[in-house]
């Protein structure tokens, strides 16, 4: 049976499961009263300014087994939710997903990196990840009361149709489909038939160690004939729910390829893109900010 690593007073009882059979045991055994915690980064964060209560127990995921390991599957990339960010960027095989790891670099500082794991800056809701890992398309491994399961990041964001998240799953690996992923961050040709157009961009308060106003990443296949046969859009930033952006990926796809299509995207991504207002910048900053984004990173690439 587990037993607690440490705990007395006002601080939580830490649990350090060593299989996945021990973390379902515990989360029967605790009803609830308890959070998860890897790297702990946001967590210390939320608890050091008020902003949620330090739990009775403590579920340290460090230890489950091969929750740490990128490795490819078939045609798949497999990512450990517990890799801790410098490791994703170091990562031979993470070299192939360039999007991915601008997304990781741009997140808080290098000393932040070494502890922070990419499955915590992704069940934040809000990691500056999530636009990238939603352009590739990715699929969430998630072990559930009634067993392992597998959700789309997008579906999963939006409550799987039902609107919310079940905080006692956990999340065990990122499963990202490498056919056809974008690999550039500018105009590329993978192959003879196809040129990719890709790029991530994150816009903060400061240049380093801030949450992002606004994060956007796109990528792009212009097929031979010149039109664009394949478009994936996502944007986010802040404390918002980062989405898809179906409508301003229709205005492209199957078009002829022009710069002069930078504006109407821009435009479109202002009428559709979610998001909120507070302290830092409104609504409508952060809408026009995507736009403008979007649109300046596709004219860049195109006059390039």
């Amino acid at each position: 049976m587990v037993m607690p690593a440490y705990g007395s007073g006002a601080q939580p009882t830490v649990w350090q499961p060593v299989s996945l059979d021990e973390l379902q045991f515990l989360k029967s055994q605790l009803c609830g009263k308890y959070c998860f915690a890897a790297g702990a980064t946001l967590l210390r964060t939320q608890w050091e300014g008020g902003l949620v209560p330090v739990p009775e127990h403590m579920i340290s995921l460090t230890r489950i087994p091969d929750a740490s390991d990128v490795y490819v599957d078939g045609d798949d990339l497999i990512i450990g939710a517990l890799t801790r960010l410098n490791q994703c960027a170091a990562n031979i095989h993470l070299q192939q997903l360039p999007l991915l790891q601008a997304a990781i670099n741009a997140v808080a500082a290098p000393s932040i990196r070494n502890m922070a794991t990419i499955g915590g800056n992704i069940v934040s809701g809000v990691g500056d990840s999530i636009p990238a890992l939603l352009v590739y398309e990715a699929q969430l491994h998630w072990m559930t009361n009634s067993g392992m399961e597998i959700r789309s990041l997008s579906s999963w964001l939006n409550g799987d149709g039902e609107g919310s998240r079940n905080p006692n799953d956990v999340l065990i690996a990122i499963r990202i489909p490498m056919k056809d992923t974008p690999s550039s961050d500018t105009i590329s040709e993978p192959t003879s038939a196809a040129r990719e157009i890709s790029f991530y961009r994150k816009l903060g308060r400061r240049e380093t160690f801030t949450a992002s106003l606004v994060t956007i990443a796109f990528h792009g296949e212009v097929g031979t004939d010149g039109r664009w046969n394949k478009i994936a859009i996502a944007a986010g930033g802040g404390s918002g729910m980062a989405m898809r952006l179906p409508e301003s990926e229709k205005l492209l796809l199957g078009s002829e390829v022009s710069i002069m299509q930078a504006s109407a995207l821009a435009a479109t991504v202002v009428s559709e893109f979610v998001t909120y207002g507070d302290a830092f910048a409104t609504e409508q900053y952060r809408n026009q900010t995507a736009g403008n984004m979007l649109g300046a990173g596709l004219w860049e690439a195109l006059r390039s």
